[in-house]
C-alpha cells in the first residue's frame, strides 16, 4: 500500500509539472512571435530611394553667364558665372528655376543628369515670387512627378534636390516647419514653404519633393537673420501651386504684372504685438501710398474692405491687384481710424 501511494504521488507530480511547463509554453508563444517580429522590424531600412529615383532625373544643373558693369574703383566690366538648379516640368522642355539664378545674364546652359547639355532660352521671370521659366529644345526628357491634390502639412518629411557648389546632385532631407507668408526672404512677399532641408549655394531653383517623389515646391532661399547670422535650419521654397500659376502666365504672356503702392513695412510687428494689420515703416516719395496721404507709422487694418492679418497677406493682396485698381485702405493714425483710396501702380522691375 505504501509503495502504491508513492507511485501515485510521483505520477501526480509528473503530470502537474507537465501542465505547468505546457502553460508556460502557451503563455510565452505570443512574446516569442513578438520578439521575432521586432527583430525583423529592426532589420528593415527606411529609405527614400524610390522617391529620389522618380524625381532626381528631372532636376537639372543651370550655368549662367552675365556681365557686371565696372565701378569707380574698378572701371573694367567683368564676366560672372552663376550656378543654380532647375526642374523639368513637361516634355516640351519648360524648366522652372529661381529668378535670381538667371537674372541679368546673357547665356544660360542646362545640364541634365544623363550628361546632355543644352543652351536655354529665358521665357520670363518674376522677381516677386523669385521664379523664372527656361526652355530647352530637347526630347526624351525626364519630367518631375506632380500631385496637386495632396495637401502639404507641417511635419511632413521633404527632400530638397539640387547641385550645391557644383559638386554634383545632392539630396538633403528635412521636415516642413511652416507654410504661408514670410516677408523679407529674398525678394519675395509671397507664400512660402519653410523647412529645414538645407539649400546651399547652387541648389536654388531645385526641387522640393515629398516622400513619394512628387514636386511640392521650388527651392529658393535661406533665412537671413537681422543679427547677421545665416539662420541655420531655416530654408524656403515656393509652393508648387503658386509656381505652376506663375509658369503658365510667363509662358503665355512673357511676364507677370504685379501691383505695388510704395510702402515698406515691419514684417513681424503684428505677430510680436498680437495685432492684425500692417505697420508702415516708410513711404516712397511720390509713390501711390504717399499720393493717397499715407505716412510712416500708420497701421493698416483693412484693404478693399477685407481685414488684413499680416504684412505678407496685405502685400500679397496688393501685388495681385491690377495696376490702376483703386483700393480703399483703412488704417489707424495714433488712436484715430481713417480711410483713404490708393491707386495701385505696376511694380517696377
Amino acid at each position: 500500500m505504501q509503495r502504491l501511494s508513492s507511485t501515485l504521488r510521483f505520477l501526480f507530480q509528473s503530470v502537474g509539472l507537465g501542465l505547468v511547463v505546457a502553460a508556460i509554453v502557451i503563455i510565452s508563444q505570443p512574446f516569442w512571435g513578438q520578439s521575432e517580429s521586432l527583430r525583423q522590424t529592426n532589420s528593415e531600412v527606411i529609405s527614400f530611394n524610390q522617391a529620389v529615383r522618380k524625381a532626381a532625373p528631372a532636376v537639372v544643373n543651370i550655368y549662367s553667364m552675365g556681365e557686371i558693369q565696372g565701378s569707380y574703383y574698378q572701371p573694367q566690366s567683368s564676366r560672372v558665372l552663376r550656378l543654380g538648379s532647375g526642374v523639368i516640368m513637361d516634355s516640351q522642355g519648360y524648366i522652372l528655376t529661381a529668378h535670381h539664378v538667371v537674372d541679368n545674364v546673357d547665356q544660360i546652359e542646362v545640364a541634365l543628369q544623363d550628361g546632355r547639355r543644352y543652351a536655354a532660352q529665358l521665357i520670363g521671370s518674376d522677381r516677386y515670387t523669385d521664379l523664372a521659366v527656361l526652355k530647352i529644345d530637347a526630347d526624351n526628357l525626364p519630367v518631375i512627378p506632380v500631385q496637386s491634390t495632396r495637401r502639404i502639412q507641417v511635419g511632413d518629411i521633404v527632400l530638397a534636390i539640387g547641385n550645391p557648389y557644383n559638386i554634383g546632385q545632392t539630396i538633403t532631407q528635412g521636415i516642413i516647419s511652416a507654410s504661408g507668408g514670410r516677408v523679407g526672404v529674398s525678394n519675395s512677399y509671397s507664400d512660402l514653404i519653410q523647412m529645414d532641408a538645407v539649400i546651399n549655394q547652387g541648389a536654388s531653383g531645385g526641387a522640393l519633393v515629398n516622400t513619394a517623389g512628387e514636386l511640392i515646391g521650388i527651392n529658393n532661399a535661406r533665412y537671413n537673420s537681422a543679427f547677421g547670422d545665416g539662420g541655420e535650419g531655416i530654408y524656403f521654397a515656393v509652393p508648387y501651386e503658386n509656381a505652376r500659376k506663375v509658369m503658365k502666365t510667363l509662358i503665355q504672356e512673357g511676364k507677370v504684372v504685379r501691383g505695388y503702392i510704395g510702402i515698406s513695412v515691419n514684417p513681424n510687428f503684428s505677430e510680436e504685438q498680437s495685432l492684425s494689420g500692417i505697420l508702415i515703416t516708410d513711404v516712397e516719395a511720390g509713390g501711390p501710398a504717399a499720393s493717397a496721404g499715407l505716412r510712416r507709422n500708420d497701421f493698416l487694418v483693412a484693404i478693399d474692405g477685407e481685414p488684413v492679418r499680416t504684412a505678407s497677406e496685405g502685400l500679397d493682396r496688393v501685388a495681385n491687384s491690377e495696376p490702376g485698381t483703386e483700393l480703399e485702405v483703412e488704417f489707424y493714425r495714433g488712436n484715430k481710424r481713417m480711410t483713404t483710396t490708393v491707386t495701385v501702380a505696376e511694380l517696377p522691375r
